[in-house]
């Protein structure tokens, strides 16, 4: 490999070339990424200690041949041990912010970072939002972007102890100490008697049938944050089934269903799930409104007995 890397001189080599071999290798690309020019230029940046934001005329920049070495280490890596390029850089962005990530949580990737950066209008008045609860918070993002970006209190909860810990560092690594309040939970089960005016979820969803076609990039996420029974809904219905009595009346309930929409409308046939048109990018998630779920509370009880 080294003769043949030799003629790779600037940084716009190593991420041209990289991106070659991780096309060539047949990778999945979905945690961050949705192409191998992408990748390659996460890796390469990576490696070469360079924020995103550098210049045009940096890729023209010459490197070291240490440098370069440590780029190609890390392109054969991602190729040899088909972990997402986060486990490998141990972070990634999520809604404009840098997250630390370990393999105890689930590569930050959630459109539902577009309905932060918009303040969740148009189904919250943005000012009005000042408590909020994030069910399965997992490396924190959602919790800590709500926090940074609107100025909420948002208390963050996780069934995994690893995952808590891991929200606890990027609550510390982005000072919300005084905002975000991170503590091991079961969704609903450990949380005080309050109520919300946003709920937030992105929650295991993932179907048994899909667990065993899924990528082999997707093999070194916890399973716990993917697996949900056979239908991909069993968290998904102790969410519904519980929050209408955590939100306010004017409340909010934001929950990425995934791929499990469909089966989640074929079992709430008369639940008036909104869903949410994204501009950048993303599908299945749902909004409900506190009003829309005390009516529904008959229908959820019913399936969820």
């Amino acid at each position: 490999m080294e003769h043949l890397t030799d003629n790779l001189q600037t940084v716009g080599d190593l991420v041209r070339w990289g991106a070659s071999c991780l096309k060539a290798a047949g990778l999945h690309f979905g945690h961050g990424t949705d192409n191998a020019a992408d990748e390659s230029r996460v890796l390469v940046f990576h490696a070469l200690s360079l924020d995103f934001q550098v210049p045009e005329y940096f890729y023209d920049s010459r490197v070291t041949s240490q440098e370069r070495n440590a780029v190609i280490k890390l392109i054969e890596r991602r190729i040899d041990e088909g972990r997402p390029a986060a486990y490998l850089t141990g972070e990634a962005w999520f809604a404009g912010m840098r997250f630390e990530v370990t393999p105890h949580v689930l590569v930050p990737r959630s459109p539902i970072a577009e309905m932060i950066l918009n303040g969740f209008e148009p189904w919250c008045r943005t000012e009005n939002i000042k408590t909020v609860l994030d069910l399965g918070t997992g490396s924190g993002c959602i919790a800590i972007a709500i926090a940074a970006h609107m100025g909420a209190e948002v208390d963050a909860v996780d069934i995994s102890p690893p995952a808590v810990r891991a929200a606890h560092r990027n609550v510390k690594l982005h000072g919300l100490e005084d905002l975000v309040h991170v503590s091991e939970s079961d969704l609903y089960r450990s949380l005080p008697d309050k109520k919300y005016d946003l709920i937030v979820s992105n929650p295991p969803y993932v179907s048994a049938t899909s667990m065993q076609r899924l990528p082999d990039e997707y093999k070194h996420e916890p399973e716990i944050a993917l697996a949900a029974d056979e239908d991909g809904l069993s968290v998904i219905h102790r969410i519904l089934r519980r929050a209408a009595d955590y939100l306010q009346p004017a409340g909010v309930l934001v929950v990425e269903a995934g791929e499990a929409a469909g089966a989640l409308v074929a079992s709430y046939p008369d639940v008036p799930f909104d869903w949410v048109e994204f501009e950048h990018g993303g599908d299945g998630v749902f909004v409900l409104s506190s009003v829309d779920l005390a009516r529904s509370r008959d229908l959820i009880a019913a399936r969820c007995a």
